[in-house]
């Protein structure tokens, strides 16, 4: 009898083993004559515990980890095929609390199945979203996507049925699917760990995108960084083109749709929508000014669809569970699940997919465990590197749209970065700036001069020169990026300077200057 064993093959797995992992199993048994099927998943998110080895009987899988090559050989004398005892044993993996207190719905064949596996991917509920979806009309697959309240799970939040009505009202001859894939927040990684472990489901909510609005090529448009990730999706393409499920005849429904991964060099404005429709075209990655929208004029001119991946992977449980559904999860005007995706000094870092409305105190230290190291947890900071820092105090407010603009920040891609208490505040803010003197496009002069007037505002301060004067100066070169800047690298950079000012004045506070000793 094979015995199936899941070795991840998602690139966090990969950087600490486990391709040496799996060849070691293979040896092993080999070795001992045992037959087993090794399967490459993507990863369940429980990064701290990877690689994490799950062993397949009697239709149960059982979780090993972190799994090291040399600890393979131990695993087999333990009966580990069987599910026997073992220090890296932690029973079922279902029954994991990390995961059985989640919400998976976008998330719900990530680490389960082989991602390049289509026979998997329908046993798992797979294209009956996009089945429905060809059964309707493309007004009311709109309808369905807007009554479902789901909202751009970019950074932005602005709700995703609008921006399919408007491209599917738009007049043209062609229209485009933009996946917005150029993931480069810091402690973001559920758009890779979609494209790596399960990438049918973008490929579908693309497709029902397009169907929806008249849009007949799409583009997934990623950044080099990600090769495990372009190599993963471009082979499904491939499998589903292949499968009918692209082409000229989606699944032999009569309407086209079909699309490609384009490779960005990494900039991180082309995250910004007009910036990377820039680079699609072939042209330098800067900012466009707006009217005209994308969704009237777009790549090529034409009305177009940007939408982040997080957004277009949850559309096909939306077209198959319904809109009431989808919406019945979460608060106020956040609807349904959101990948939260815990990174930094936290014990339990990984991702975690639940409803809106845990608090981030919930989040931080019930599901993330405090710090890795034991110390004091002195600021979060949620939504990348443009997100506003969040001291303890603040750790009441829930994850939810309204809310955290309500206390000046920002959800953005929903990445949570945890610091202790020996993290210096002023630094950060520094930080902020200097990172966005590096990545402006250069088109407007906020973000261009501003950035870079920014880090010299913030030494001043650091060398105890004229402090009160500089922290009102900082201020207002704030106020001017984010009411004045062209799109939000430059208006958003902002949050965190000020929520570490707001926040942490401590640590701005004067330093005499110190003569040098003679």
């Amino acid at each position: 009898m094979t015995v199936t064993i899941f070795v991840p093959g998602d690139s966090a797995a990969l950087a600490v083993g486990a391709d040496k992992v799996a060849a070691a199993i293979e040896r092993e048994a080999t070795a001992r004559g045992i037959d087993v099927h090794v399967v490459r998943n993507g990863s369940r998110g429980l990064l701290w515990l990877e690689p994490l080895v799950e062993v397949r009987s009697d239709h149960q899988r059982v979780a090993y980890g972190p799994v090291k090559a040399s600890d393979v050989s131990g695993l087999f004398d333990a009966n580990f095929l069987e599910g026997g005892e073992h220090p890296l044993l932690h029973g079922q993996t279902k029954d994991m609390p990390f995961l059985s207190r989640q919400t998976r719905l976008t998330f719900s064949r990530c680490g389960v199945t082989d991602p390049l596996s289509l026979e998997d991917y329908r046993h798992y509920q797979g294209l009956k979203g996009l089945e429905k979806a060809i059964a309707m009309a493309p007004a009311d697959i709109v309808k369905q996507v807007a009554d479902s309240g789901l909202r751009g799970r970019g950074g932005a939040g602005f709700p995703t049925g609008i921006k399919w009505k408007t491209v599917l009202d738009a007049p043209g001859d062609r229209k485009y699917i933009v996946c917005n894939a150029d993931e480069g927040d810091s402690g973001t990684f559920s758009d890779r760990m979609i494209m790596e472990g399960d990438p049918f489901v973008l490929i579908e909510g693309m497709a029902i995108a397009g169907l929806a609005t008249g849009a007949t090529k799409g583009y997934v448009y990623t950044r080099s960084e990600y090769p495990h990730a372009i190599h993963v999706m471009t082979e499904a393409i491939r499998i589903a083109r292949e499968a009918g499920i692209l082409g000229p005849s989606v699944m032999g429904s009569g309407r086209a749709f079909d699309m490609e991964v384009r490779m960005g060099a990494g900039a991180y404005v082309c995250g910004e929508e007009t910036s990377l429709l820039n680079s699609l075209e072939g042209k330098r990655g800067i900012v466009r000014a707006k009217p005209p929208l994308p969704a009237l004029q777009g790549l090529f001119g034409c009305p177009t669809v940007v939408n982040n991946v997080m957004s277009l992977a949850s559309v096909p449980v939306i077209m198959d569970r319904g809109a009431a559904f989808y919406r019945d999860y979460g608060v106020g005007r956040s609807h349904g699940t959101i990948p939260i995706q815990l990174a930094g000094n936290v014990k339990h870092g990984g991702l975690y997919e639940t409803a809106f409305g845990l608090t981030l105190g919930e989040l931080v230290y019930d599901i993330g465990g405090g710090t890795a190291n034991g110390r004091p947890v002195k600021a979060v900071q949620v939504g990348g590197p443009l997100g506003a820092y969040f001291p303890p105090s603040l750790f009441d407010t829930i994850f939810d749209y309204e809310a955290f603009a309500a206390k000046d920040g920002l959800i953005g891609h929903a990445g949570i970065v945890v610091f202790d208490d020996t993290v210096d505040m002023l630094k950060q803010a520094r930080f902020a700036m200097e990172f966005c003197a590096v990545e402006s496009c250069g088109k407007c002069t906020p973000c261009r001069i501003g950035s870079t007037r920014g880090v010299e505002t913030v030494d001043r301060i650091a060398r105890g020169i004229e402090p009160e004067k500089n922290r009102a100066l900082l201020g207002d070169l704030c106020n001017t990026m984010k009411f004045g800047s062209l799109c939000a690298l430059g208006g958003f950079t902002p949050y965190p300077v000020m929520s570490a000012m707001t926040h942490f004045p401590e640590d701005f506070a004067p330093t005499p200057l110190v003569e040098a000793a003679e």
